[in-house]
């Protein structure tokens, strides 16, 4: 069964810290890399900031299983800049994970509720302000 999910990192000077993870490494369970997206992708100048950088990807099946505890274990130089989303191809939204006390948490949203899906890694993520139908 073929499935996809999005995540994208957002993190303040870690550009050390996620460079291994814009490789390939075939000793981890993801082979594919994330992509480092700037503030100079945006407005064009391409002189991006040291500040904050994004790094996206998108996975097929459930070849991230361990991504979101790879991604706690890491010596992040600003750990409350850390910002994980994540969207499977279920969910209505992305969901945001965040650094509280050391762990990478969940960080719940408004109108929206997490179930158990065994076909996810996460789960599904629902909207619960959505009408019927929509």
């Amino acid at each position: 069964m073929s499935r996809y999910a999005e995540v994208i990192v957002l993190a303040r000077r870690a550009e050390e810290v996620m460079e291994p993870l814009t490789r390939p490494d075939e000793d981890r369970d993801w082979h594919q890399c994330f992509t480092r997206v700037d503030d100079g992708m945006f407005d064009g100048s391409r002189m991006p900031s040291v500040e904050c950088y994004a790094w996206v990807i998108q996975f097929i099946r459930h070849n991230w299983r361990g991504l979101l505890s790879h991604l706690e274990s890491l010596a992040w130089p600003d750990p409350h800049s850390v910002q994980v989303l994540v969207r499977d191809e279920d969910d209505d939204c992305f969901g945001l994970w965040m650094i509280y006390d050391g762990k990478l948490v969940e960080v719940s949203l408004p109108r929206t509720e997490r179930e158990p899906f065994s076909a996810s890694v996460t789960g599904v993520l629902s909207r619960t302000d959505r009408r019927a139908g929509e």
